[in-house]
């Protein structure tokens, strides 16, 4: 098959590390990869120097794609090449347990985690017709299952326990002020060493009262890369964030602060005041509970070998050379098209 051509369509910061496991199997293949960013929630200042920008849909259509790799919900249908949906990531029950499964019409081939996403797909596969599934793994965790040499967030002569405090940014389903005092109070004890990383749109007078409580046993994070966050810690305490789920896939115990999930390999509290004595049981984890996250780990993304990207490619290059055929055409969208085409200024036909 001659070298194919990946766009990578993106609306925020954090798909950058999402898609370059992926970039990186495409040019090992010999294949070629352009980035189109889309909207104002979205900066070009975290590309690479030779990660190659496409600035207009005109661009992006000249240049004829055969690909067009979306870590997100939509793309527009007046794009050039096969929609692949890759998610931005797990169905962590945030906004209710059907929300990962929408069917916005958008795209010709999902690529999902693990059998509990892919199930659900292959049902609305055979409802709808306009699409097919291949699970491939999640390809930004090829990194996190991969041995690094070198990682800032490790302090090789600090041999204390490290906990990751994480969480997501809206008003509903967030607790990082709520949890703010009891921070403060346990990062004030040496016992332990605390990394914080909130979502990128989290309340910035949030981010700068946790900013301010900086010491010798607690570091603000910003980033738009969290794996090596995830590899330095050996906890993680959060609210509900799909984060929650990519540190669980370690086999590492998770905290989950007023999670409304039914997740039973999260350790699950209420109460801020039982945190303390609750981090003890975490770091000395029961077989029982790594029982019950080697099994959620099984059928939410049972794969550690680090490839994924190549089955993303894979999966891709086999939907090239079998053809589109046997999908059945989209609904017009119109309202969503519409839509997108003012945001991105083209009325091409």
């Amino acid at each position: 098959m001659p070298s194919q051509k990946y766009l990578m369509y993106i609306s925020q910061n954090y798909s950058y590390a999402m898609l370059r496991p992926i970039q990186s199997e495409i040019l090992a293949r010999g294949g070629s990869v352009k980035w189109f960013l889309e909207g104002k929630e979205v900066s070009d200042k975290y590309l690479l120097n030779d990660e190659i920008q496409l600035n207009t849909v005109e661009e992006v259509n000249q240049w004829g794609a055969d690909f067009v790799l979306v870590p997100g919900n939509v793309v527009p249908s007046f794009i050039k090449g096969i929609k692949v949906g890759l998610f931005h990531g797990f169905n962590s029950g945030k906004r209710g347990n059907d929300a990962h499964f929408k069917i916005r019409q958008c795209f010709d081939m999902y690529c999902t985690q693990g059998p509990n996403t892919t199930q659900r797909f292959l049902k609305l596969s055979e409802q709808y017709q306009t699409f097919t599934v291949k699970e491939t793994g999640w390809a930004m965790l090829d990194p996190l299952f991969t041995a690094v040499e070198k990682n800032p967030y490790r302090i090789q002569a600090d041999n204390r326990p490290t906990i990751l405090l994480c969480s997501t940014f809206s008003a509903e389903t967030s607790y990082a002020d709520e949890l703010f005092p009891t921070i403060k109070k346990l990062s004030q004890s040496p016992e332990y060493r605390w990394l914080v990383q909130f979502h990128p749109k989290m309340s910035a007078d949030i981010v700068e009262k946790y900013k301010a409580i900086q010491n010798e046993n607690l570091q603000f994070v910003e980033t738009d890369d969290v794996i090596p966050l995830l590899q330095a810690a050996d906890l993680m305490i959060c609210d509900t964030s799909s984060i929650m789920i990519m540190f669980l896939l370690q086999k590492k115990p998770v905290i989950a602060y007023k999670n409304k999930t039914t997740n039973d390999s999260f350790i699950h509290i209420d109460n801020a005041s039982d945190l303390d004595k609750t981090i003890v049981q975490a770091l000395n984890s029961s077989e029982q509970l790594l029982n019950k996250i080697d099994l959620y780990c099984s059928q939410t993304h049972p794969y550690s070998d680090g490839q994924s990207s190549k089955r993303v490619v894979e999966a891709c290059e086999r939907l090239k050379k079998e053809g589109i055929e046997n999908i059945k055409p989209k609904p017009l969208n119109l309202i969503r098209q519409l839509k997108l085409r003012k945001k991105l200024k083209y009325w091409k036909i």
